[in-house]
């Protein structure tokens, strides 16, 4: 079998959780073998959405004990799921979530794990997967030898795809609670924002808009295009109050959306890692030389404060973001 651990967001399975589902089902369905959707948590709301998406089975663990998120809690949960269904392949999205729990399945699992992966197959019946590596300057292709198989799949790269199945729903037993630790409260900012590592168009600054404050002008491109805002390191560490959530690069999130456009940024190599596998990339610098123009998918050498708003007024004149 090969299971899938999804996240869920107010009742819905999370897009990066269906991609991950949705690439498992071509594994499964080309290995001849069952594919089963995982959920953990106090209530389980929106699983049975996992059926739309090629799962032949549902599996709820289900427990008070598992209201508030915990690492060791949850993966135990997972690692208990694995052993009780006797799955040879454990997938989850490269979320936060997801890549702070996997790992800690795995080394209950004594399993092999590959983080972020760009690529997957099976090939005699062993997981290959490709992932980048040298901050995004190559692909590494890893064979697993351990009998279970763990890896997190990169959001925006897998398709999600409908594959609607008549599916069971079963109910496995939740680890005893006395979790080592919990979280009791997640603080967030409000606006429902959506996630920028699960993102389609992001807009990104760096030092070049001068001030926070002028990260206005990018939010207004955003919301016309039906992005978010992001930010390179050198923005949110300037003192600007950028939220390090708004960070695209090696120590920020790792990015795949359709569309990226880079506002003010140079290109250095931290941040390319972060942002290299965007289908589109747009640089708007005044520097020709800047490095992120050798990247770039097209070019706009001019001062972003006369660019950008120019491309917001034609991206609402064309209702692109509706």
């Amino acid at each position: 079998m090969i299971l899938v651990f999804c996240e869920t967001k107010d009742g819905s399975v999370r897009k990066p959780s269906l991609e991950a589902l949705s690439e498992a089902r071509r594994l499964a369905g080309a290995a001849g073998v069952p594919l089963g959707a995982l959920f953990v948590g106090a209530a389980t709301a929106g699983a049975e959405e996992a059926a739309q998406f090629g799962a032949d089975v549902i599996l709820k663990v289900e427990a008070p004990s598992l209201a508030a998120y915990s690492s060791d809690g949850y993966a135990q949960a997972i690692a208990d799921a694995v052993q009780a269904k006797g799955a040879t392949v454990l997938l989850a999205a490269a979320t936060s979530l997801g890549r702070d729990v996997l790992p800690r399945a795995a080394a209950r699992l004594g399993a092999g794990y590959a983080a972020d992966v760009t690529g997957l197959a099976l090939v005699d019946g062993r997981l290959q997967v490709s992932r980048p590596v040298y901050a995004g300057k190559a692909f590494a292709t890893t064979q697993f030898e351990t009998p279970v198989q763990v890896a997190t799949t990169r959001p925006n790269i897998f398709t999600v795809t409908a594959s609607a199945k008549a599916v069971s729903v079963e109910a496995l037993k939740a680890p005893e609670g006395g979790f080592l630790a919990v979280v009791k409260e997640i603080l967030t900012k409000g606006g429902g924002h959506v996630d920028i590592a699960e993102a389609n168009v992001i807009v990104a600054g760096g030092r070049g808009l001068k001030d926070g404050a002028n990260f206005k002008l990018l939010e207004e491109l955003a919301e016309a295009l039906g992005g978010v805002v992001g930010a390179s390191r050198a923005a949110v560490d300037a003192g600007w109050g950028l939220p390090h959530s708004m960070q695209v690069g090696q120590t920020g999130k790792v990015v795949s959306p359709t569309l990226y456009i880079a506002c003010g940024i140079s290109g250095a190599i931290q941040h390319v890692a972060g942002m290299s596998g965007s289908k589109i990339i747009v640089a708007i610098n005044k520097d020709p030389e800047a490095p992120i123009f050798k990247l770039a998918s097209y070019g706009i050498v001019g001062d972003l404060f006369e660019v950008v708003p120019e491309l917001t007024k034609a991206a609402k004149a064309l209702g692109i973001g509706k």
